[in-house]
């Protein structure tokens, strides 16, 4: 898998990647640490209208950004963003009011909603070879998982040396050491084919991702993974340290088992994609989340909940890991960062749902109500997924022309013509606005 750093451009964008993930995982300790000190007891509440402006901010700037960035040098786009966090970030010790939080968490989140998908839009450009952009999927799913481990840890041991105001300071050095890094290599930057108006660039990703089969299942997927993924990140504080009665520790030591059983599943999978098609590792992915979210409903106890959490992981990355596959596969090369930007949003979205819901249903209804509303939301979504994806999912399609001229070039692509149909690899755009009935 590391074979693939060999390649520069990949290298530095992928250290870029780590380094600022690392940035971001002390800014989140050093944030929760910035609300007590403003809001005390309200702390709580403080972060959580944070973590709803952050997905407001995912949801609505992501397809709007890659509108305007669609015509900007790629390099230029994502260092200015670096910058824009970077500034953020090291406004962020200074303020006295809870309202100036929630102000700079919003540009922060805005700038990471543009720098994200053109980030992950550039990936394929670099890496051309699927198998090569298989295994950087997994090490970027690597690099996240590692970052959820690696900062707390990190964090802790600064504070034993350090203010928390400093760990901002560790931010502000992530973002200015990415943006060094994206400076010091040349990214394509494809062209687009042809001038649109700002609604038919904003809403572009959009429309391919809907009109595209295999990604009408990839919302649903995203569904499920976010309806598990809230159960994790948002109750497991709860079902550790209320009802089970232990420290903090065993919380970390649980979220770690989840991270532990997504790295596996990270490492495994450029292998076993060449074995098993994305839709059935992807299906597999969330099939094992309904089975453990229902198990979660008779958890004996703690050590039960640990292996339990693996398995999540596991399913977890197994889901969404190849979900850039996809993508690659799904759209030309100039309508990339408006398809992931569409991706980015959608997803977020699904969060968006779960989070409050894992919340309240926990408050006010218990964990095995919640665990059963969960899974349940994930198994409509394989049901979903299943019957929206078709299991015959071929690249190149036969379809017709009725409209298109004798002597348009177009024709020229692909090969077995006969009449008005010839057969290429298919993917939504101007002369192919809708998807093609299969036989």
């Amino acid at each position: 898998m590391l074979g693939v750093l060999s390649n520069r451009t990949y290298r530095h964008l992928f250290t870029a990647q780590v380094i600022a993930l690392v940035g971001t995982g002390l800014a989140t300790v050093a944030l929760g640490l910035l609300a007590y000190e403003l809001a005390g007891g309200d702390a709580g509440m403080v972060l959580g209208t944070a973590l709803a402006i952050k997905m407001i901010a995912y949801v609505g700037v992501a397809p709007v950004a890659a509108a305007f960035a669609e015509r900007l040098p790629r390099r230029a786009v994502l260092v200015s963003l670096d910058l824009i966090r970077a500034a953020v970030a090291l406004l962020l010790p200074f303020v006295t009011e809870v309202w100036q939080v929630y102000v700079l968490i919003f540009v922060l989140q805005a700038a990471s909603a543009g720098f994200t998908p053109t980030f992950q839009a550039t990936i394929p450009d670099v890496l051309p070879d699927e198998k090569d952009y298989t295994k950087a999927l997994s090490l970027s799913r690597l690099a996240y998982d590692l970052e959820s481990l690696v900062s707390p840890i990190l964090a802790a041991a600064l504070l034993t040396l350090v203010n928390f105001h400093t760990l901002f300071a560790g931010t502000v050095i992530g973002f200015l050491a990415s943006a060094a890094l994206v400076v010091s290599v040349i990214l394509p930057s494809p062209k687009a084919s042809e001038p649109r108006g700002i609604y038919d660039r904003t809403t572009r990703g959009t429309r391919i991702y809907l009109a595209t089969p295999r990604l009408r299942g990839l919302l649903a997927i995203n569904m499920a993974v976010a309806a598990a993924g809230a159960m994790v990140i948002v109750n497991t504080v709860v079902i550790v340290q209320a009802e089970y009665g232990l420290t903090q520790r065993d919380t970390a030591l649980a979220l770690a088992a989840f991270g532990g059983g997504s790295m596996l599943a990270a490492l495994a999978l450029p292998k076993l994609l060449e074995l098993v098609p994305d839709r059935a590792a992807m299906l597999a992915g969330i099939s094992l989340l309904v089975v453990g979210l229902l198990v979660g409903m008779a958890l004996p106890g703690y050590r039960a909940l640990l292996p339990l959490w693996f398995v999540l992981g596991i399913g977890y990355s197994a889901a969404q890991t190849p979900s850039g596959r996809l993508l690659r596969r799904s759209s030309r090369p100039e309508d990339r960062p408006a398809l992931f930007a569409a991706q980015f949003a959608l997803s977020h979205a699904c969060w968006l749902i779960t989070y409050p819901l894992a919340g309240w249903l926990g408050t006010t209804v218990g964990m095995n109500a919640t665990f059963l509303t969960m899974a349940c939301i994930a198994g409509a979504a394989v049901v979903a997924a299943a019957i929206v994806w078709p299991a015959s999912d071929p690249e190149v399609m036969d379809h017709a022309h009725h409209d298109l001229p004798e002597d348009d070039p177009h024709w020229d692509q692909g090969s077995n013509r006969s009449g008005r149909r010839h057969s290429h690899t298919y993917v939504i755009d101007e002369l192919h606005p809708d998807w093609p009935r299969q036989p």
